[in-house]
């Protein structure tokens, strides 16, 4: 029996929600252990307690947040190029966190131009023994990398413009890296006009499991 006295929030939840995180993980086949399920866990309990101080959801329940935040990530696990991997407009965490946590031998580093939010990521991979996560705290265009600190893949689910992620990523991505952006519905043909002549792009059709809402993984490789 689990102790869930380590839960501030979803202790009263935690069989609920364990269970459903166990079944979706079993449907998405990944290799996730217990420790690792038990640390996505209580990251979710760490995003719901600390939100009204960092402003980091406006999904309040548990149940919810669960699906459209953690299991919605872990969906886009079997698709990652491996790799040293940057996570742009990382928000809570989302999805660079749950990657490292469920992938501790992956280099990632999360960005975010909100102060507040890279505290939370900080305080919450040092509390949960998180060794492979770099949380910087920077606007995308002032962070700047040598040719051998560029990332294998970067990721993102927080622009809406597949041209704007583009235009910010391609700056931090190693030569033969690849762009992972976390996407509703396909980017429309307008959106990708600009950079058919430049990139290969492929839409990786996503299933969420519990989620009742289309998802796709646009991948980019340099032509």
């Amino acid at each position: 029996m689990m102790n869930t006295t380590e839960f501030k929030v979803i202790h009263n939840q935690y069989d609920e929600l364990n269970q459903l995180l166990s079944q979706a993980i079993a449907q998405l086949d990944l290799n996730i252990n217990a420790e690792q399920q038990t640390k996505l866990l209580l990251y979710l309990d760490k995003l719901l307690f600390w939100n009204k101080a960092y402003n980091l959801t406006a999904i309040k329940q548990p149940k919810e947040a669960l699906i459209k935040h953690i299991i919605d990530c872990l969906a886009i696990l079997p698709h990652l190029k491996p790799g040293k991997l940057l996570d742009i407009g990382t928000g809570a965490g989302l999805p660079g966190v749950i990657v490292a946590i469920c992938q501790p031998q992956r280099d990632v580093t999360v960005l975010d131009s909100n102060q507040k939010k890279i505290r939370f990521i900080r305080q919450s991979i040092t509390e949960l023994d998180i060794e492979n996560v770099t949380p910087v705290a920077s606007r995308i265009e002032h962070f700047e990398l040598t040719e051998s600190e560029k990332f294998d893949v970067v990721t993102s689910r927080a622009f809406a413009s597949l041209t704007d992620f583009v235009a910010a990523a391609e700056p931090t991505m190693a030569d033969n890296g690849c762009l992972q952006a976390m996407k509703g519905l396909i980017p429309d043909g307008e959106d990708m006009a600009g950079l058919v002549a430049h990139w290969q792009i492929d839409n990786v059709p996503l299933i969420v499991p519990f989620l009742n809402e289309t998802r796709h993984l646009t991948e980019l490789f340099k032509k």
